[in-house]
């Protein structure tokens, strides 16, 4: 594999090599997994799959450098730390360019948010190392906080970039070794954070990487007897699969997964900008974001001028070649979830859905992608399936609701509980209601987003939490010190 990360983004056909123990290894003879450009359809190169074979070299090395690296000074993971975010800075363009070959994000997109949060996620976990007490003395004992050790990671094609410095910084911040297994959907921006790595100077074995798929690779690393921790972005169900192989072992497991979050409008919302925000959260990056806002709620005596500001505001939707600067929406990332989000929009339709813009006909003009248009559905009531099952894609569900109590029996009223938005022109009101939201995020009238805050779900969105010093802790084990 070339050294240069512009040669792995650029020269996918060579994409045969696992990066364990410090070095790239080939697997010439291993099968092959196709690598599509969701833009086109078009198989663009192959990686290498992943054995359990190589599970378990990624996982022995990982666990061969435990020892040492997690006795390593703070200055000297803060250390390595700062040369990630270096290389990450230097390197921006290089992994823009690789998400948008890889799944589709519009390339103004990647270059304004899918890379800059990915960055932010390794400045995040320096802020939280150089300030964390891992010992905290107490009346007649003592609490130190350890690394828990090795840490298989587990990382989705939506966000690939996003979500590996989400849990790679913090892990190498609390001194843990890693194995990290990215979606086989977006490899290419994986390949190109392994190479940063190797650059950074990360110690042989500290960090490594295994491409494959969920069923050989995700199932080895959630088996293996000698990894300490699985942390998972993905459905659902691959957390449940997770989560049952890792008992086995008394593994930690850490799930951000599946959400149906809810935008409560308040009546005295800023309708006139906040419908257009709406749509806007529940539509970037194509729809593909758990914690997308995808159900709007809002008072059922506004619902026609709620409908006219956010059909306007879809079809303000640039679509085309997510190369092209001037593209807003991106094609659906990959041919499986392209199908998905065609048969959730024609069950809409069948449950009686109102559909105020968009459909299943393909966009004019891009009937060769993954492409779909913007789609809006109002009068969405909850037993629908549009409004019950996460759809990850352009689609979102209007409902009306009677009076505040309904609002909040409605945003409440799935097995999800991922995130949450309310609007509102009086702040102690909106307080009151994100409180009563059953979600692990609120978000109060679209505020700027942080690193820092804590991020994860109640009920079936998962367990545990990512980001800032919560995320951090998740890497650590507690120990008291009697006597101390």
């Amino acid at each position: 594999m070339a050294a240069d990360p512009a040669g792995v983004a650029m020269h996918v056909d060579g994409m045969s090599c696992v990066y364990i123990d410090g070095r790239w290894d080939e697997r010439a003879d291993a099968q092959r997994l196709p690598v599509v450009d969701p833009a086109t359809g078009a198989t663009i190169g192959a990686v290498a799959a992943g054995t359990a074979g190589d599970v378990d070299l990624a996982v022995t090395a990982a666990r061969r450098a435990f020892d040492a690296f997690s006795q390593t000074p703070v200055a000297e993971r803060l250390a390595l730390l700062t040369r990630m975010l270096d290389l990450l800075e230097a390197r921006a363009e290089t992994f823009a360019q690789a998400l948008s070959i890889e799944m589709g994000a519009p390339i103004a997109f990647a270059r304004a948010s899918q890379v800059p949060f990915a960055i932010a996620h390794v400045r995040a976990a320096i802020e939280v190392l150089e300030r964390y007490a891992f010992t905290r003395e107490e009346a007649g004992y003592a609490v130190v906080k350890e690394p828990i050790g090795v840490c298989a990671l587990i990382t989705p094609w939506n966000w690939p970039l996003y979500q590996i410095t989400a849990k790679v910084a913090p892990a190498i911040a609390a001194g843990c070794t890693v194995v990290l297994k990215p979606s086989e959907l977006s490899p290419l921006s994986a390949l190109l954070f392994a190479q940063l790595m190797h650059d950074a100077g990360t110690p042989a074995g500290v960090f490594n990487l295994v491409n494959g798929t969920g069923e050989v690779v995700g199932a080895g690393l959630s088996a293996h007897p000698q990894v300490d921790m699985i942390s998972i972005t993905g459905s659902t169900r691959a957390g449940v699969l997770v989560a049952q192989a890792g008992a086995v072992t008394v593994k930690r497991v850490v799930q951000e997964l599946g959400g149906k979050s809810p935008n409560v409008f308040l009546d005295d919302a800023d309708f006139a900008t906040a419908v257009a925000k709406g749509v806007q959260s529940g539509m970037r990056n194509t729809g593909q974001s758990c914690s997308a806002p995808t159900r709007m709620l809002v008072p059922v005596h506004r619902l026609a001028e709620v409908e006219a500001l956010a059909k306007a505001a879809a079809e303000a939707f640039v679509l085309g070649d997510p190369r092209d600067e001037a593209t807003t929406m991106g094609p659906i990332a990959n041919a499986a979830q392209h199908g998905r989000v065609l048969a959730m929009i024609a069950a809409g339709e069948a449950d009686g859905a109102r559909m105020i813009c968009g459909g299943a006909s393909p966009p004019a003009g891009l009937e060769h992608g993954f492409f779909v248009r913007p789609t809006i559905f109002s009068g969405v009531t909850p037993d629908m399936r549009i409004a019950r099952e996460e759809i990850f894609g352009p689609v979102l569900c209007i409902m009306p609701y009677a009076d505040e109590e309904e609002a909040i029996r409605i945003a409440n009223d799935t097995p999800y509980g991922l995130g949450g938005h309310v609007q509102s022109g009086d702040r102690e009101r909106a307080r009151r209601v994100a409180r009563r939201i059953r979600t692990g995020q609120v978000l109060i009238n679209y505020p700027a987003w942080t690193a820092h805050a804590p991020f994860g779900g109640y009920k079936t969105s998962g367990n545990g939490r990512e980001y800032g010093v919560h995320g951090f802790e998740e890497y650590l084990e507690t120990k008291a010190i009697l006597g101390y």
